[in-house]
């Protein structure tokens, strides 16, 4: 069964998550599936993409299940993060104005993967959490480049203390563009995605150029870091006592020892 649903209505590609039972969380599969669809959408010449989700969360991140069982739960955490930032990468070099529509939860990927998006708009009831520190990992998914939109010691607070924000919060913070009305949500989103598809084509591609270049001038460099980084985490005593922690529903015993830098 597909977990990624994909449509395009004239101008707009419509990319929607759509494993709801599961928090749409960001599996090797759906990756995978999600990545084509960004390509697709690029191939369709899309002029806006919009991403989206069913079900209560826009998506809860990484499977930490599936890294329980991994055998080698650091290559696990290694190809699913290539994947996920082949397409991050995609989306920040697209020409199509990208819009997340997000409602309930981001935690974690879910997060990045939303931030990826040049717009983001959120119902009134969606959080934000990253999470990764909590299992003993470090952030992936573009997560990295939080602090060109948060700011250097917002994201650090956001990255270390993973506060759980309302989308009020997230607004003020500088991550989400819109809040509004989770039952006015639907239709908000469709007026902007109307707005950006009636627009000028090519002062939209300039004007995202222009600002991302300035914003994020090497987002490969940041992501291929991230890639090393969570590997070398997801596979340390650390993060595997903090994946063990989550499934047995306790708090973690982190080590006390930094291990090398």
């Amino acid at each position: 069964m597909s977990t990624v649903a994909y449509a395009l209505d004239g101008r707009v590609a419509r990319i929607r998550l759509a494993d709801a039972a599961r928090g749409n969380s960001l599996t090797m599969s759906t990756v995978d599936e999600l990545g084509r669809a960004v390509r697709r959408a690029r191939a369709d010449e899309a002029h806006v993409v919009v991403l989206s989700a069913e079900g209560r969360a826009f998506s809860v991140g990484g499977d930490v299940s599936a890294f329980a069982a991994a055998g080698d739960v650091g290559v696990l955490v290694d190809d699913l993060a290539d994947a996920l930032h082949r397409t991050i990468s995609d989306l920040h070099r697209m020409d199509a104005i990208v819009v997340a529509v997000v409602q309930g939860t981001a935690a974690g990927a879910g997060l990045a993967l939303a931030a990826a998006a040049d717009l983001v708009l959120a119902g009134a009831s969606a959080r934000f959490t990253l999470a990764y520190t909590k299992l003993g990992f470090s952030p992936d998914g573009g997560s990295s480049l939080l602090p060109a939109s948060l700011g250097l010691h917002r994201a650090l607070h956001f990255a270390l203390l993973n506060p759980v924000v309302t989308a009020a919060e997230a607004h003020r913070l500088g991550l989400v563009a819109e809040v509004h009305p989770d039952d006015e949500l639907e239709a908000a989103a469709a007026e902007v995605v109307r707005r950006l598809a009636e627009g000028s084509r090519t002062a939209q591609v300039a004007t995202k150029r222009l600002l991302r270049e300035t914003a994020t001038p090497a987002p490969e460099v940041a992501l291929r870091r991230e890639a090393v980084s969570i590997r070398t985490r997801a596979a340390s005593p650390d993060g595997r006592e903090g994946v063990a922690a989550f499934r047995e529903k306790r708090a973690p015993r982190f080590s006390d020892t930094p291990e090398p830098a």
